[in-house]
């Protein structure tokens, strides 16, 4: 985390009048940071970089994407007791919300794996303002596919784009642009896949189809000598009540929004376990 982006959280943290924390006896303490309940972890760096900005040396053994059980140490931490207490609220934070998608991908990517070993679970640019390389970087710890971090990693024609110019006036203005970034067409039908492809498309987006459409898109691709040429993702209304269906199709991407907006954030809490009188 870059100390700009420390400062920023901090800021907005702390405000102007930081009572609750000065009020204590600013002494040596020393504090563990753990889960309540099992997990993948994610937000390490994060976590250390607040640490690091208040001088408090922080110790840990683990990784991003390393799996946890209920009452793990997450963090030792030995730092002045102010310094703690403002660190505290800012890394929980952090670690809770981005453990919560790594550990909802990994579940997802576990769900994927019992019918497909190679394609890939993503998630979207369905991310909270601000803190979008976090979350997705989280999803990469849970075993995901960060996707595109942004409008400039690659050239996705939408539905809006087609409405406004057509498939093919939208895939020909693209392939004019850097030959670095890929060309990515989402489309509704069968037919429309196909017609992408043929146009050169890197990459075809089924959007909002049943997996029964899925596989047989996948099949008409086929028949025609295409599929080879394309990679096929699979996105829109996919969730893990219904992720098996589209692990089954053979798919090569699936996209899951929710990866991040409907996880839940892991409960793990600090507490002091030492401190000099």
């Amino acid at each position: 985390m870059l100390i700009r982006e420390v400062e920023s959280f901090i800021e907005e943290d702390l405000g102007y009048d930081d009572v609750s924390c000065t009020i204590v006896p600013d002494r040596p303490a020393e504090a563990i940071i753990f889960t309540k309940e099992d997990c993948t972890v994610a937000g390490l760096n994060e976590a250390a970089s607040i640490f690091f900005y208040f001088g408090i040396q922080a110790e840990t053994g683990l990784k991003d994407g390393d799996c946890l059980s209920k009452g793990d140490i997450i963090f030792r931490l030995r730092g002045g007791a102010v310094s703690i207490l403002r660190a505290e609220r800012l890394s929980l934070n952090f670690l809770g919300h981005l453990s919560g998608i790594a550990t909802l991908t990994r579940n997802c990517v576990d769900v994927v794996r019992k019918h497909s070993e190679s394609t890939r679970l993503a998630c979207t640019r369905k991310t909270t303002p601000g803190i979008r390389k976090f979350e997705k970087l989280a999803v990469a710890a849970g075993g995901g596919d960060t996707h595109r971090f942004n409008l400039s990693d690659a050239v996705m024609i939408k539905d809006n784009h087609i409405k406004l110019m057509g498939i093919e006036a939208a895939i020909k203005a693209a392939q004019k642009t850097s030959f670095t970034r890929k060309i990515e067409v989402e489309v509704e039908s069968a037919e429309d896949a196909v017609f992408a492809a043929e146009l050169g498309a890197d990459i075809i987006m089924l959007d909002n189809m049943q997996p029964e459409a899925v596989k047989e898109t996948l099949s008409v691709l086929e028949e025609k000598g295409l599929r080879k040429s394309v990679l096929v993702e699979a996105s829109g209304g996919i969730s893990p009540a219904n992720l098996e269906g589209y692990a089954k199709t053979g798919v090569d991407v699936i996209s899951m929004g929710s990866l991040i907006h409907k996880s839940r954030w892991i409960d793990v809490s600090l507490e002091i376990v030492n401190s000099e009188n």
